[in-house]
């Protein structure tokens, strides 16, 4: 006998004990801060970080990357607010309509470039590291900006700590790879006409403020105003190296051989 659908109330329970975790375990809040950015009362929060409210086939989300990927976007648009009941809703029905990812089989991505069997002994301890260095400083910088007193330092740890999140997400997905022996893969899904629509889009939008000075800040508001412009730098790498690793339209409709 197949198990029943689960109910609606049951996808939030999951999503809403998905995002409490990575509240308390990534972003350093008590479960009394975290309640009320979720809309349940602090008990609940320590009945999902326990596990008592959950229980049959649902349970298995917990554990499945790309539901606690999910869930880490949504408590960080929780923390950096404002906190809206309806980022949970949204993130319930996209957890809803996917399945974990234990529950299908592993493909190989085209054109990977195999990882010899004696470099992968280490790659899960590898991960585990960077993952947990980068989930401590995402704890940090978060107790950092719940001390400042002024908006724009705020902002200054709260960017710190959503460039750690992604890091860290970065190495899950890297890990997942890795872990499977692959060392390199080419983009997918995307053309070089695509790439270089969205390099057009960036150099009008810096061409909108060319020949007019930067402000004259200091402080913080110059280190705000620094990391924007390191960020336009990097955005220029990224996709530059995505368009040369990206193969000409001809060669990308061309069917991928998978060994």
């Amino acid at each position: 006998m197949t198990d029943p659908a689960p109910s609606p109330v049951a996808w939030v329970q999951v999503m809403q004990a998905l995002v409490a975790r990575e509240l308390v375990e990534s972003f350093g809040l008590s479960e009394r801060q975290a309640a009320p950015l979720l809309g349940i009362v602090p008990s609940s929060v320590s009945q999902y970080l326990s596990g008592k409210r959950l229980g049959g086939s649902l349970a298995r989300h917990l554990n499945d990357p790309e539901a606690r990927r999910l869930a880490r976007r949504t408590a960080q648009a929780l923390v950096e607010g404002p906190a809206s009941p309806r980022l949970v809703l949204e993130a319930t029905v996209a957890l809803s309509e996917r399945r974990p990812s234990g529950d299908r089989a592993a493909r190989r991505p085209p054109a990977a470039a195999r990882l010899p069997a004696s470099a992968r002994s280490g790659v899960p301890r590898w991960i585990r590291q960077r993952i947990a260095g980068e989930q401590d400083a995402v704890a940090e910088c978060m107790r950092l900006a719940q001390r400042a007193r002024d908006e724009l330092t705020r902002a200054l740890f709260r960017q710190i700590a959503s460039d750690s999140l992604r890091h860290a997400e970065i190495v899950a997905s890297l890990g997942a790879y890795l872990d499977r022996g692959i060392s390199a893969s080419r983009p997918t899904g995307v053309t070089r006409r695509d790439i270089d629509a969205l390099l057009r889009r960036e150099h009008a939008a810096e061409a909108s403020t060319a020949g007019s000075p930067p402000p004259d800040l200091g402080g913080v508001m110059q280190l705000l105003w620094e990391s924007m412009e390191a960020d336009e730098r990097k955005h220029e790498l990224l996709l530059q190296g995505l368009r040369a690793a990206t193969p000409p339209a001809a060669e990308a409709r061309r069917p991928v051989p998978v060994g």
